[in-house]
């Protein structure tokens, strides 16, 4: 049975433990109905994914891992990834996004709570990618989540924030392995709303967008959006935006039939021309080089 969509955002809810904070933006609940395209998120950033039901595959880093019911997986800062559906059996799927900040000093009482805390923020921040099947019973708690989102019947916020804490501190408790940041969590300095759309514009609107149509967006001069985007992902608009289009580019020349000047075209190049040399430049071979680099 299909359940309705849940799509949240900017719920002011914030996950305390110990020395840091967890800011979530946004909540999500749906069916893939068609592939999430190429992307990674931004420095502090990270989604939580939890599949309830359907099938489909998870590709990150370039690596390939089948999804299937009470498959659980967190994407964290610059893990590149795309989900690809089933579409015999569509998958559907939790969603949490949030970003890591600072806590504050107050000390707690017990040192038992400080150990574990300290425990539970080393273990997220040095996990940027993890994927496994839930052995928690989380299913219950996305339901409860879901619900009470949908409803906001009295009392939705806190009980919500406690739901999220729980599946949070479960989600932790299943890596058994995990491997150490690549950057260290930065301050953040954009509100919610637009550090939001900043990812949804380099996950949407690649293909048009541009820094003053950014800057518009986020009420922001372009200087100061030139600096926003290159504190969340560490490089430039111009290369965070060439870096979009190019793996957009690979996945269209490896998995469709699309011809170079569509794929072109698609991803917001005026001519042909114009993207064969930005995909040289790029990857260091022609588009027709690298669509049969692996036949």
């Amino acid at each position: 049975m299909n359940l309705p969509p849940v799509n949240i955002e900017n719920i002011d809810i914030k996950l305390r433990f110990g020395n840091f904070v967890l800011n979530v933006l946004y909540v999500k609940f749906g069916y893939f109905l068609s592939s999430m395209p190429e992307h990674s998120h931004s420095q502090g950033s990270y989604e939580l994914h939890y599949i309830p039901q359907g099938k489909g595959t998870l590709i990150a880093q370039d690596q390939s891992y089948p999804i299937t019911p009470g498959t659980l997986f967190m994407t964290g800062p610059d893990i590149i990834h795309e989900q690809i559906p089933d579409f015999n059996d569509p998958m559907a799927e939790y969603c949490i996004f949030f970003e890591v900040l600072p806590g504050d000093s107050t000390p707690a009482i017990n040192r038992n709570h400080i150990a574990n805390d300290r425990l539970m923020s080393e273990l997220l921040m040095s996990t940027p990618f993890w994927i496994g099947t839930d052995r928690e019973n989380m299913m219950a708690l996305f339901e409860m989540l879901a619900s009470e989102l949908s409803i906001q019947s009295v009392g939705f916020h806190h009980t919500v924030t406690n739901i999220l804490e729980i599946i949070v501190i479960r989600l932790v408790r299943q890596y058994s392995l995990h491997t150490s940041s690549l950057h260290p969590v930065p301050l953040k300095t954009l509100d919610d709303s637009r550090l939001l759309t900043i990812e949804n514009c380099f996950l949407y609107q690649y293909p048009s967008i541009t820094l003053k149509k950014l800057a518009d967006n986020l009420r922001l001069s372009t200087r100061q959006t030139e600096r926003a985007v290159r504190k969340q992902y560490g490089i430039s608009f111009s290369e965070k935006k060439a870096q979009v289009r190019m793996s957009a580019a690979s996945r269209l020349l490896l998995s469709t039939e699309l011809s170079i000047y569509a794929i072109a075209v698609q991803i917001g190049y005026t001519s042909q021309e114009q993207f064969s040399n930005a995909f040289k430049r790029y990857y260091g071979m022609t588009a027709t080089q690298y669509k049969f680099k692996r036949i």
